[in-house]
């Protein structure tokens, strides 16, 4: 592109231009969203010099996507052969651990495990936890408020972040929020940037709140035939105990762990879903107070079996069980669901979309796991043999539209933690009124009135 060597001279750096590279930083890990590689890619190492490209960009009006580790589900980092793609991963600096007020300042490009590993040794930690919290960025978990398996207890990213340092598409570097605890100031603009998705601006630093390092913990898999007493369980436990994550998965799903990974089942009786949850040794006797409640739900006929861990190795090895079940499904190339709706109408819900898959759509097979402690659920629609990736994206996009239209129903949400990007962006009106969504688009042209800013991502 013909901005290319300009903006080198603007910048004084190199820009990536070989196609064979530019296609790596172009996508996200989203399946079926479409992308072209960009035209460059600037490994941005200051805030400086990001303001500087942002000003060029904005004047200019070249498309710019927002690249931190690409650990997306939705397309939100997809860029096209018009965009220029700012990578953050030279900017993963520590910059500041305030063990005082458990506060850390970072840069966005630092990985979310390697701020964790840093606070340890001043008895912090950073609770915060997806999936791909080995390799993604802080400054992606902030801009799409990412959750993860234990948000039951510690909350999601927006729950984390003091303060943010952002870089506007008029190329101004801003603040918003504060490190105090206390800061009520009128509007909240720091949240308008946490879950925006790169739409609004560039986040290039944040402020992180920390916590006292997690105690050591026990971990129980509990074997139970039908969803709904999973929700009893939920409540019986979780009224007496503080748990730290409470997710659940179905058998095909262990199955296909244990298969494909050769991890060893919780216990020999095969139920239709397992719970997995996990609590803290906070108080003395508490192991005893969760064998109380594993009997008094055997009683009640909740739960068939289970099994608590002896060890902090076995406790790891229970929790792969529930971790690897989406890495093992990528070799099905799934259609990923990512949904939320309120705990007590969860099963109500996952027998409606059961219903829904087995009458129009006989031939997919659907796994269930999620983060069920706050309501998350992942369907996951497995492709076929017989159908072609075409084909079968083209079915369930089918399936996507008549689920939208059941969470509609049920005042759920199209998107729990993975983005709305690409993919989600045609089901967003399921989760948000028309209200909503203009006010949206109002706050889009205010923060970037020449829409450069990751264009055709949440809405058009």
């Amino acid at each position: 592109m013909s901005f290319v060597a300009e903006l080198e001279r603007h910048l004084g750096v190199s820009l990536i231009t070989d196609p064979d590279i530019t296609s790596t930083y172009s996508r996200d890990q989203a399946p079926f969203a479409s992308y072209s590689p960009a035209a460059a890619v600037l490994l941005a190492r200051t805030t400086e010099e990001i303001s500087k490209a942002l000003a060029f960009c904005s004047e200019r009006k070249i498309p710019v996507v927002t690249r931190g580790a690409g650990s997306g589900l939705s397309g939100g980092a997809n860029a096209d052969s018009k965009s220029l793609v700012i990578s953050l991963e030279k900017m993963n600096q520590i910059i500041e651990i305030d063990s005082a007020n458990q506060l850390a300042r970072v840069q966005a490009g630092v990985i979310n495990l390697d701020l964790d590993t840093a606070v340890k040794e001043f008895g912090m930690a950073y609770l915060p936890d997806p999936a791909s919290r080995d390799w993604s960025t802080l400054g992606g978990n902030v801009a799409t408020n990412a959750g993860g398996m234990c948000c039951v207890k510690y909350g999601v990213t927006s729950h984390h972040v003091r303060a943010l340092k952002v870089v506007l598409s008029s190329g101004e570097v801003i603040e918003v929020g504060k490190a105090t605890k206390k800061f009520v100031t009128t509007l909240d603009l720091m949240h308008l940037f946490i879950g925006s998705e790169g739409t609004l601006g560039l986040i290039c630093e944040a402020t992180i709140q920390l916590a006292r390092a997690p105690l050591e913990s026990s971990v129980m898999v509990l074997g139970v035939e039908n969803f709904a007493e999973i929700v009893d369980v939920l409540t019986c436990f979780s009224r007496d105990l503080d748990l730290s994550a409470f997710e659940f998965f179905s058998q095909q799903a262990l199955d296909k762990v244990v298969s494909h990974r050769g991890h060893t089942v919780p216990f020999k009786t095969e139920t239709a879903f397992y719970a997995l949850l996990e609590f803290e040794h906070s108080s003395p006797g508490i192991l005893d107070k969760a064998m109380a409640l594993f009997e008094h739900c055997v009683d009640l006929g909740w739960v068939v079996d289970g099994v608590i861990s002896q060890s902090q190795s076995q406790a790891k090895n229970l929790w792969k069980l529930r971790e690897d079940i989406s890495e093992t499904l990528w070799q099905w190339q799934p259609y990923k669901n990512d949904i939320s709706v309120r705990i007590s109408r969860m099963a109500d819900f996952l027998e409606d979309v059961d219903q829904l898959v087995m009458e129009q759509y006989p031939d997919f097979e659907v796994i269930w796991y999620g983060h069920i402690g706050d309501g998350n659920l992942h369907l996951n629609i497995l492709k076929p043999e017989a159908f072609s990736v075409d084909q079968f994206h083209s079915k369930c996009v089918n399936v996507s539209e008549e689920i939208g239209q059941l969470l509609a129903k049920y005042e759920g949400s199209v998107s729990a933690e993975h983005g709305v990007g690409l993919l989600k962006k045609d089901y967003l009106h399921y989760s948000r009124s028309a209200v909503e969504m203009d006010m949206m688009r109002s706050i889009k042209r205010a923060f970037d009135p020449n829409y450069i800013m990751n264009p055709g991502k949440l809405f058009d």
